[in-house]
């Protein structure tokens, strides 16, 4: 009689070293996916950055192509799902790394990805986190205008 009180022992043993096998095969494939975001938001400033050093000031292309587009691509980036052009700042600094407005006296461009939330997709917990800050700064270049004095759209 005792092996009629043990039959289903086996299955419900199963489904929960199964469920917390899954659960955890899940999480790691998330924090794997999450590396990526984050280097994806440093290549994502990296290649802002370059653009904002020879476009003219405030250019949309700055923007399309840190978000992996090519200019006039679109506002959304097709590699990081959730990230737009509103998470991309572009600052112009001055000597000394303070934020100018005036053309003559930029001497750096800086490319900043903010308030950029990423979720886990991890089943039973879901979780949102804010990404951590990724910036590039680079020297200016040409910032649109050549030495001929005429203004190049990116």
């Amino acid at each position: 009689m005792n092996g009629w009180r043990q039959r289903g022992t086996t299955t419900v043993e199963f489904a929960f070293i199964g469920a917390t096998a899954l659960i955890v095969l899940f999480a790691a494939i998330e924090v794997g996916r999450a590396l990526f975001v984050v280097n994806a938001l440093n290549e994502s400033t990296r290649r802002g950055a370059r653009m904002a050093a020879v476009c003219p000031l405030n250019d949309p292309a700055i923007a399309e192509v840190a978000l992996f587009n090519t200019p006039g691509g679109g506002s959304a980036s097709p590699v990081i799902g959730g990230l737009t052009a509103a998470n991309v700042l572009v600052e112009y600094l001055g000597a000394n790394g303070d934020p100018t407005g005036t053309f003559n006296n930029i001497r750096f461009v800086r490319v900043r990805i903010v308030d950029f939330q990423h979720q886990m997709l991890i089943p039973f917990a879901s979780y949102i986190f804010t990404a951590p800050p990724s910036a590039t700064t680079l020297p200016r270049e040409s910032l649109g205008i050549p030495r001929d004095g005429t203004v190049q759209a990116c």
